[in-house]
């Protein structure tokens, strides 16, 4: 079975790339370098953790899943193949774009893309944080997790957990009070310890993603950027808080490309290889009021 290493980076489309440069820097504290007609978000070493390219809406594009090495590239690509997915490669313009050995593109059932890479070829420059951020929690977890939508949802949890090899973590029905139907959101974990790098969520999103999720190494850098989002105006999307299946004490903000960013602390670490699927009942232990984010 394919294995995937981790979620390197992601993609998204601005109309504003200043505003996405102000909000990179003044709000998240991360480094926003020119990078052709678009935005490489620093977040560690890497070139690039988000690439934010110049566009027609405010979106996000792409989830950028790397694999170990050249061997797991092309057992991930041959397992894809083998279960029906339509899988293209990717020219030298986006391998080089990409800072990657080799690349390969395909979609799930719920048309969301998603970028296939192994052999990161950039630079390793230290992060040097605009506003004073030590630095994010990144390394062999990943940039962080990503939160897509999925409909529909069994044809395209599937894809992942059978066809690619995400474990699940955590299982989580919502049950809206006025009685309509529920919701899924099932949390999936590659093969290193970040509790989920994916999260499948059962509903329809027009930005193309419910919200990605940053880490920080302590819980004064999510106070310190919960001050700078009040600061800059940018609106909240849920109040601080604790979830109850990873641990996190985070809290949500919109950005420019209309999905939120939960900026957090605290995520629980597991062992992917004994790691058994947990069924909360709720989303957090305490805080997280998502009405906020409905709020004019």
């Amino acid at each position: 079975m394919a294995q995937i290493s981790q979620l390197a980076y992601i993609v998204a489309e601005t109309t504003d790339l200043e505003r996405w440069r102000s909000y990179a820097e003044q709000v998240l504290g991360m480094q926003a370098l020119d990078d052709g007609d678009g935005l490489a978000i620093k977040m560690d070493e890497r070139d690039f953790r988000m690439s934010v390219r110049r566009g027609e809406a405010d979106r996000y594009l792409a989830s950028g899943w790397q694999v170990e090495d050249a061997a797991a590239f092309d057992a991930a690509k041959e397992a894809l193949t083998g279960a029906g997915v339509a899988v293209t490669p990717g020219d030298d313009a986006l391998k080089q774009a990409r800072r990657v050995a080799d690349i390969a593109l395909f979609r799930d059932p719920a048309g969301n893309q998603h970028e296939l890479s192994y052999g990161y070829t950039g630079g390793s420059a230290p992060f040097v944080s605009p506003c004073g951020v030590p630095g994010f929690k990144t390394g062999i977890y990943g940039m962080g997790h990503t939160v897509l939508p999925a409909l529909p949802f069994d044809e395209t949890r599937a894809l992942f957990v059978d066809t690619l090899g995400f474990g699940a973590s955590d299982e989580f029905k919502f049950e809206p009070p006025d009685g309509s139907p529920g919701m899924r959101i099932h949390f999936l974990h590659c093969i290193n310890g970040r509790h989920h790098s994916l999260a499948l969520a059962e509903m329809p999103n027009p930005a193309g993603c419910v919200h990605i999720m940053v880490e920080v190494e302590s819980m004064t850098e999510v106070g310190r950027a919960h001050d700078r989002m009040q600061q800059y105006d940018v609106k909240l999307m849920a109040t601080l808080g604790q979830h109850t299946n990873d641990k996190m004490t985070s809290f949500y903000m919109m950005t420019p490309s209309n999905f939120a960013i939960e900026f957090g602390w605290g995520g629980e670490i597991v062992d992917p290889a004994h790691h058994e699927t947990t069924h909360t009942e709720s989303v957090s232990i305490w805080g997280h009021d998502f009405s906020v984010g409905f709020q004019q």
